[in-house]
């Protein structure tokens, strides 16, 4: 694998950058692997990267019905934070955070993280008393986090207005939060997981599972049988339509998230800033747009262009929070599917089907656990058993009343 550096970069550019090697194969899927993930976006490339390099297996094939990365890591704002209430969620989103830290270094790839920060702010008095209490609970867990005044946030944010038809009381804030580059972190973790062998199949659709008795051994496809003594499911959107081949229902619904940029300005919004009052949130890429969402639509859907009635709703929701916005053109916007569940919590886990294991039900909060959640899924594929890390995240939570329930938190955290 060509290794990036200032050196290459120079050597390259006195060649008019022709010399650069394909990032990674395009390979014919072979008969027999000894792990098949189904889906290639951040956490199936994440789970074989790490099941490659943390547990030594190389025969290894990611299939991809699309092209790598072109589901819901294409389709998020690309917030990455590890504030979480629960101290299940906490332990594993601290996890991914950690791994983003390192991550470019790591992939040796550049995925752009910037720790700007993430805040979080107060409306009213009980929200302040949510924050407090949040706050409180990251920091009993290790998590950095803290309570920042409304002086502290006119600082920090000077284009925001403290009493428009939010006011704004107060606010946490987790400095080691950001943002990351959404293709950049599929591209580096494919081309790492390529360089350790792993065999990465695009336009290769999963129509059905190949079977020996009640265990599953492989994939029918598109462009053939694949074998596998084991498969990982990381399909996202596509989970049920995946597990009802198996005969596994799963209590996952689809919703739609929209997402939304504006016109390209000048730098102004230096945080990732969530206005809970409204459920909205906005941070700034390095382009200059302003980068934005609100609520999940209103209603379980399989489309990915959403409603018009959330659209006027984000864009009020916007211009009240930053009055000058109305005068900004909106370029483009968005929607990808969410697989939420009851508790607003994932699924890392072996299932009851032998041969099959699922990463899947992240509701709001995928792209931020994508190394952690790849490495757990990692873990579990390969050891056979959970790490402590997920070890709560299973299917059988709501049957043993164990629920990890983030909902009572979204509106506070997102």
């Amino acid at each position: 694998m060509q290794h990036f550096s200032i050196w290459s970069l120079l050597r390259n550019s006195m060649s008019y950058h022709e010399g650069w090697e394909r990032q990674w194969r395009s390979p014919e899927p072979k008969r027999e692997y000894d792990a098949v993930v189904i889906g290639a976006a951040g956490h199936g490339l994440a789970t074989a990267y790490y099941m490659a390099k943390e547990h030594g297996m190389r025969n290894i094939a990611v299939v991809e019905r699309g092209w790598l990365g072109g589901g819901n890591t294409a389709r998020n704002t690309t917030i990455v934070r590890s504030n979480y209430l629960w101290d299940e969620s906490t332990a594993l989103y601290e996890k991914a955070m950690v791994l983003w830290e390192g991550l470019s270094q790591d992939l040796n790839y550049n995925v752009m993280f910037s720790q700007r920060g993430v805040m979080n702010l107060g409306h009213t008095l009980q929200d302040m008393r949510d924050l407090e209490r949040r706050v409180n609970a990251n920091r009993l867990n290790g998590v950095d986090a803290e309570v920042v005044t409304p002086e502290q946030i006119k600082e920090m944010i000077p284009f925001i207005n403290l009493n428009t038809r939010y006011p704004v009381l107060g606010a946490s804030l987790q400095r080691r939060a950001g943002v990351a580059r959404h293709d950049a972190v599929a591209w580096g973790y494919a081309r790492a997981a390529d360089a350790l062998g792993v065999d990465i199949i695009q336009n290769c659709e999963v129509q059905d599972y190949l079977w020996s008795g009640d265990r599953i051994v492989g994939v029918k496809t598109n462009r053939g049988d694949i074998g596998a003594g084991k498969v990982g499911l990381a399909a996202a959107g596509s989970t049920t339509l995946l597990t009802q081949k198996a005969h596994l229902q799963v209590p996952i619904e689809n919703y739609m998230l929209q997402a939304y940029v504006t016109e390209a300005i000048k730098p102004v919004v230096n945080h990732v800033v969530v206005w809970s009052a409204a459920y909205f949130y906005v941070s700034q890429s390095d382009k200059g747009g302003l980068v934005y969402g609100g609520h999940l639509d209103k209603h379980s859907s399989w489309a990915q262009r959403g409603n018009l009635g959330n659209v006027v709703e984000v864009q009020q929701d916007l211009v009240s929070a930053i009055p000058f916005t109305s005068r900004l053109r909106l370029r483009r916007h968005w929607g990808g599917l969410n697989d939420m569940t009851p508790d607003s919590s994932p699924f890392i886990c072996q299932t009851s089907v032998p041969g099959l294991y699922l990463n899947a039900g992240w509701c709001y909060g995928g792209f931020k656990a994508t190394p952690g959640s790849g490495w757990a899924m990692a873990h579990t594929v390969a050891q056979d058993r959970p790490h402590a890390l997920n070890a709560a995240f299973s299917l059988d939570r709501f049957h043993t009343g164990h629920l990890i329930d983030e909902h009572g938190a979204a509106a506070v955290a997102h």
